[in-house]
């Protein structure tokens, strides 16, 4: 399995630190505001990657954190008239909402800056110890860029070049200004805890490192987040977590790429983003899944009603021609000994793609060339049930079912199984349908369109086909 690691700049062969599990951090959200679709590309990203591995045979130890202490909430609790704690639980409970509704898997541990705090300390307190880090006399203390001889290799950055447009904010005491915040001091009103260097609140950077290593140690294997925050988040992880250890941080650095609406990356303060339970009102989980998979996860996405519809569309044929396979299934009967000659043919077919499957998921997690392997297998089914007799290939179509299942259920749709096949057309609508049928048969196609359009005002569809209709729901 190669993967694209964002230090190296490279695809890698994958090799766990460990033979029989695998470490892997996600940077969570901030809890400010409530989740949207932006948010859920790298924690979809992280399930894909996290159920790759366990379908590899890996035992995955999957940390995903909440920033929730910060500015923003305390900002936002100030103009609600409430604490920062209640702001950031209303909030993560929106997020497991989504994210219970999007079937991501739960991570094995969900830690808060704010339940972690003897670890941040303890973390800080031990890089002012080697001399990295340093307190100011406001009590804040800062981390001592320059120590760090390798600072900028994660994001390709410079440090001269990065004192161009580096400045002491009102404020800071800072001994260089490409240094940066460790540990706040309290300011009145704002939330605070005790520290050597008395009370005050965690920087944003040092959170990760500390609840990252207590979960997965001081070296591990994956750490994922978008492309947004390589830097200055994760360069400044990376270097207070090497420069506090001497060992190195992550060994491979996955970074999704971002989700743009209208050409601009979708975000909270340009105020272009979609509430994911507005979405959940709109689009099914799995449509919304499936949108977001037909891209490759490095890869910017466009976001779009249009794309969405579009989505939904892709999505339809699939279920289409599980439908059509479990018709065909039931038309066989149980004899599973007659195979046709097209349905050896489609078998083989349906194996060689499903291998091509998970050589796309091999390469990267490529979700969007593993995706193209289970249209290739709707086209050849919906081939093989245009032309096959009913009666046979039992075997095959339960062969092909059962490649469905396992692939799409890799990627986390239908994790209940697949869908039992076309709804029950009510009798009002199949008989509508019938007269609909009978009407194009006198070709009076006026009466045939008037029909149609009352069948979907009903919320159905009838698809014309060679050997007659099928009436399924809208």
């Amino acid at each position: 399995m190669r993967v694209y690691d964002s230090l190296t700049r490279a695809e890698r062969e994958f090799e766990p630190l460990h033979a029989d599990h695998v470490g892997m951090y996600v940077c969570g959200m901030t809890v400010q505001d409530k989740p949207h679709i932006g948010h859920f590309v790298p924690f979809l990203t992280a399930d894909i990657v996290r159920r790759y591995l366990e379908h590899k045979g890996y035992r995955v130890v999957h940390v995903q954190n909440f920033t929730d202490v910060d500015d923003k909430i305390i900002e936002r609790a100030r103009q609600e008239g409430t604490t920062p704690e209640a702001v950031a639980e209303r909030n993560i409970q929106k997020y497991f909402e989504a994210a219970r509704a999007m079937n991501l898997l739960p991570a094995t541990h969900y830690p808060k800056a704010t339940e972690h705090i003897p670890e941040i300390v303890a973390l800080i307190d031990r890089l002012v110890e080697r001399g990295h880090a340093y307190a100011a006399p406001n009590g804040d203390v800062y981390f001592r860029v320059r120590t760090f001889s390798a600072y900028g290799k994660l994001s390709g950055r410079n440090v001269d070049d990065l004192m161009s447009g580096a400045r002491i904010e009102v404020g800071e005491e800072k001994e260089d200004p490409l240094d940066f915040a460790l540990w706040k001091a309290a300011k009145p009103g704002e939330p605070q805890w005790p520290s050597p260097w008395g009370p005050g609140r965690p920087g944003w950077h040092i959170e990760c490192s500390a609840m990252s290593m207590k979960y997965l140690g001081e070296t591990f294997d994956m750490h994922g987040g978008g492309r947004d925050l390589i830097f200055p988040h994760h360069e400044n992880e990376l270097a207070q977590s090497e420069a506090a250890t001497a060992k190195p941080f992550v060994r491979f650095w996955i970074h999704n790429g971002l989700l743009y609406t209208g050409g601009e990356k979708m975000s909270k303060s340009l105020g272009n983003f979609f509430l994911m339970e507005d979405l959940l009102q709109h689009y099914s989980a799995e449509e919304l899944r499936f949108f977001l998979l037909s891209t490759h996860f490095r890869s910017q996405a466009e976001y779009s009603d249009a794309r969405l519809e579009e989505a939904r569309a892709a999505f339809q044929r699939i279920r289409e021609a599980i439908a059509r396979l479990q018709e065909a299934r039931r038309s066989a009967g149980e004899n599973t000994a007659l195979v046709s000659e097209a349905g050896s043919d489609l078998r083989d077919t349906a194996t060689q793609l499903q291998q091509e499957f998970f050589d796309a998921l091999e390469h990267d997690f490529n979700t969007a060339a593993a995706l193209g392997k289970v249209f290739e297998v709707v086209r050849h089914a919906n081939r093989f049930v245009d032309a096959a007799p009913s009666g046979r290939d039992a075997a095959v179509v339960d062969a092909v079912l059962e490649s469905f299942t396992e692939m799409l259920q890799l990627l986390g749709f239908f994790p209940d199984g697949l869908p039992a096949g076309a709804d029950e057309v009510p009798a009002e609508v199949d008989a509508l349908a019938r007269k609909r049928q009978e009407a194009r048969a006198a070709r009076d196609w006026e009466a045939a369109d008037s029909l149609r359009q009352e069948i979907l005002a009903r919320g159905w569809v009838v698809d014309d086909r060679p050997d007659g209709y099928r009436v399924k729901r809208k």
